[in-house]
């Protein structure tokens, strides 16, 4: 039961052969970001990163207007999400709002947190002043809803004193982000907006000096290729790629969302660059879609089991997938 409870369960990868077409990964789509890729093939592996990442957190601070000592990197965000919650200064109850990332009560468990679970908005804000360390997904994974009650938790954070992490892995896809609360805590996941999903680097921005929670990292947590992509993103150049993409992800999102209802099927829309759709036994479905060489994002992790989430993908995919999907529906019994 305890192994179940920790194995990784993650949308972008499984055990088989490489796709033809994945939708199940929400990375950009029109990636990988090209400036970013170059810097990365141009690493040195044969060296050491610098331990301490000193240029790295002084180019990231300096990126978001913080301190230095207000950064922390990491081997990708999920990485910092289990170093959070064995830090002894968040030591108590950890706050999640499901449906979402499931790597949240992952990290709990061998932490042993207790784990709140809020219901709606209400209960979450209600809850909030009971825990030590809070996750709000911005937009949620796997809904892609913008929470309208981010600044007043963010509120409440400050006056509690509890960590609202604020997970923003497909932030930078959206058409038009949202203002985040300049005191809430932001963890960042740049691999996915420029397409370069395994590169295991992002970093985490707070309020406060994060220099003992950088110390709780394994020796050189970030290795020279993620060190080089994460000092890349920064640059106009991998910036003004990233913006180019957005509008056209938006568009391929929308044919999808219109393809998927002319097959007569219920869609859940949102800003981000993913929805979801109603396909009944969720599990089987994607099952028969892998069979096909398409892979889909089985929400029955999230607690959405007759439920797929699909991100934008480009128009030979989107064929592809609306191809099969009838016959794999025909073939699972309701």
């Amino acid at each position: 039961m305890i192994d179940d409870v920790l194995t990784p369960i993650h949308g972008g990868t499984d055990a088989g052969p490489a796709p033809r077409y994945d939708f199940s990964t929400n990375a950009n789509s029109l990636g990988p970001d090209p400036y970013a890729l170059a810097a990365i093939q141009a690493a040195d592996p044969s060296r050491y990163p610098d331990p301490l990442y000193t240029q790295l957190h002084r180019a990231l601070a300096a990126f978001h207007g913080v301190a230095p000592e207000q950064v922390a990197v990491g081997g990708g965000t999920s990485e910092i999400i289990h170093r959070l919650t064995r830090w002894r200064y968040l030591r108590g109850p950890m706050l999640i709002f499901p449906p979402t990332f499931s790597e949240y009560a992952r990290a709990a468990q061998p932490a042993e947190l207790p784990l709140l679970r809020a219901a709606d908005a209400e209960s979450f804000l209600s809850l909030l002043p009971r825990a030590t360390l809070a996750f709000l997904c911005v937009p949620n994974n796997p809904t892609g809803e913008i929470y309208a009650f981010i600044e007043e938790a963010a509120h409440i954070a400050v006056q509690y004193r509890i960590a609202l992490v604020l997970d923003l892995a497909y932030y930078h896809l959206l058409p038009n982000p949202p203002a985040l609360p300049p005191n809430a805590w932001r963890m960042y996941s740049p691999n996915k907006a420029h397409g370069l999903t395994g590169v295991r680097a992002g970093y985490l921005v707070a309020p406060q000096s994060l220099l003992h929670f950088r110390n709780l990292a394994p020796s050189w947590v970030v290795g020279v290729h993620g060190e080089a992509f994460l000092q890349a993103t920064l640059q106009p150049s991998s910036q003004g790629w990233l913006a180019s993409t957005r509008e056209e992800l938006w568009r391929l999102r929308k044919q999808l969302a219109s393809g998927l209802r002319a097959l007569g099927l219920e869609v859940q829309e949102s800003p981000a660059n993913f929805l979801l759709v109603k396909v009944g036994r969720a599990t089987r479905v994607a099952r028969r879609l892998r069979l096909e060489g398409i892979r889909v994002r089985d929400c029955t992790s999230f607690g959405l089991p007759e439920w797929l989430r699909l991100s934008a993908q480009p128009v030979e995919a989107q064929e592809a997938l609306l191809e099969a999907l009838p016959r794999c529906l025909e073939a699972v019994p309701t």
